[in-house]
């Protein structure tokens, strides 16, 4: 099954993201919300999907870190969706990002979103 890292700043939003994808068959990890410790989980646990907020911690944006990571040829090719309160799909978009998905969102929306961006070829 796939591996899914989730960057998610709100503890409560993270522990209930988790808990839904395990429950779909998903192995799920947790990265850093801090840019630097997050490109070494990503390094670490190279997941076939990453979920990032927009607001990270250590005054970094999850775009400018999505940048970072389409720059490095070992994580360019990892698949993300980006999420945020506010709409930013266009910044994202242009940054690099597979999908967006305005908060609060519905849970099959998610799920829906996942499967499509693992399903899609790079």
């Amino acid at each position: 099954m796939s591996k899914i890292m989730l960057v998610e700043d709100d503890h409560t939003m993270r522990s209930l993201m988790q808990t839904l994808l395990e429950m779909e068959g998903f192995i799920v990890v947790t990265g850093a919300v801090q840019a630097k410790a997050l490109v070494q989980d990503l390094h670490t646990e190279k997941p076939d999907l990453l979920v990032m907020d927009v607001r990270l911690a250590g005054g970094i944006s999850g775009i400018d870190l999505l940048k970072t990571l389409r720059e490095d040829p070992e994580l360019h090719d990892t698949r993300v969706i980006m999420t945020s309160g506010m709409d930013y799909a266009e910044a994202s978009l242009a940054a690099g990002a597979d999908a967006f998905l305005q908060k609060p969102y519905m849970v099959d929306k998610l799920l829906g979103l996942i499967h499509k961006t693992l399903n899609d070829t790079p």
